[in-house]
């Protein structure tokens, strides 16, 4: 066996020390710059405060949210009808992204969702599906302010959202 030469110790001791104060830099600046984005509620109620075009007033909403980081899927449920929140669940349809304290949801929805139509203006929305845009900006965990867009229709109508408790809706 060979000995070891001084020269190759000295590079192998100094290249561990300089290993352990890289790790100790980029943990300290991880530690202090990096964080997480809040963590959002699954389920919040939507207040309206103006109904679409030709439609009755809009009736509360569920919107039910799943958060990984940044990225946000979503559904938005009839507040009268929390039966079908299991399926909503597997099945959003709404994605989008959260920065900066505000979150972008866009996607389609039912019509029916958004407008319930009198009888006699039954025919004035031919799509059965919407794609709409929700804009929301966080105040804080349980309260958010926000707007939605319709497309095709230029009226956007601005809503209040609050944290539903686990045991409303979930009977």
């Amino acid at each position: 066996m060979k000995h070891v030469k001084c020269k190759t110790l000295a590079f192998y001791g100094l290249t561990i020390v300089l290993v352990l104060v890289l790790f100790k830099a980029v943990t300290a600046y991880g530690e202090s710059n990096l964080k997480a984005p809040p963590e959002i509620s699954d389920r919040y109620h939507l207040i309206f405060t103006g109904n679409l075009p030709n439609c009755e007033k809009l009736d509360g909403m569920i919107l039910n949210i799943q958060q990984s980081g940044i990225y946000i899927n979503g559904s938005l449920l009839s507040a009268k009808t929390n039966a079908n929140l299991t399926a909503s669940h597997q099945n959003p349809s709404l994605t989008g992204i959260l920065t900066n304290q505000q979150l972008s949801l866009s996607g389609k929805v039912p019509h029916s969702l958004l407008c319930r139509i009198p009888k006699a203006k039954k025919g004035s929305y031919t799509h059965p599906q919407n794609l709409v845009t929700i804009q929301l900006q966080m105040f804080d965990r349980n309260n958010l302010a926000g707007q939605i867009t319709v497309e095709d229709i230029p009226k956007m109508i601005k809503f209040t959202a609050t944290q539903q408790t686990k045991d409303k809706g979930h009977k």
